[in-house]
């Protein structure tokens, strides 16, 4: 498998998923700048990372959405290219139209930096298949516009065709996200986008490996 972490202004976690996807496929990913007119060509998993890109100027993810890059990341998602958004990653996918809804201010109005509890709600697709239905895993947040929203006819079509990917389990939820949705994806189950940070638990030195499966729910889908 050969990963692609796209580079945003502002971005700061695209090291630490980098590392992840070093430690768990032996490869390193190529690390591309935003303002780069196109992915390399060998790239079979494009990620955007966590970060604030742009300093969340306008909105959460709204400028990096429109950076030069994203005209062929969207053109490889059109084409089937697996994309994972984690945090700032998720944000922009939803200003980029791959992914339906939006994010907004936590509820709390305050930033909020911690582990959360999630129930695994698919594990048929590529970046869940380690993984099983109604498992509970361990994994962090670090987000002050994390509450995930959409009208009523998205959320239910996200729900009824099994696009919710992981939901913050009841009385765990950090930002107000509706229906608890803490991960969705795209119908063809090709593009996930969550607001917890996978690659921060990829090592019980940092509390958790529940993470990691994740990451080799790719590396099994992608080799």
């Amino acid at each position: 498998m050969k990963a692609a972490v796209i580079v945003f202004p502002a971005s700061n976690c695209d090291r630490d998923v980098a590392t992840a996807l070093t430690q768990i496929t032996g490869r390193s990913p190529a690390m591309v700048w935003h303002a780069n007119a196109s992915v390399p060509g060998d790239a079979d998993l494009i990620v955007l990372p966590g970060g604030f890109s742009y300093g969340d100027y306008l909105r959460a993810g709204a400028m990096a959405a429109h950076s030069p890059i994203m005209q062929d990341v969207i053109a490889r998602a059109q084409k089937g290219t697996p994309i994972l958004g984690i945090c700032n990653g998720f944000q922009i996918l939803c200003e980029a139209g791959l992914l339906p809804g939006a994010l907004i201010k936590n509820a709390s109005l305050s930033f909020v930096c911690r582990p959360v509890n999630l129930t695994v709600e698919a594990a048929n697709t590529m970046f869940t298949n380690r993984y099983a239905v109604g498992q509970t895993i361990s994994i962090p947040v670090a987000h002050g516009m994390g509450n995930y929203v959409a009208d009523e006819a998205t959320l239910d079509a996200l729900e009824d065709e099994g696009l919710v990917a992981l939901r913050y389990t009841l009385g765990d939820n950090p930002n107000g996200a509706a229906r608890n949705i803490a991960g969705i994806m795209n119908r063809e189950r090709t593009i996930l986008g969550l607001m917890p940070h996978p690659e921060r638990a990829c090592d019980n030195a940092l509390g958790s490996e529940d993470g990691k499966a994740l990451f080799m729910s790719l590396l099994g889908a992608l080799s």
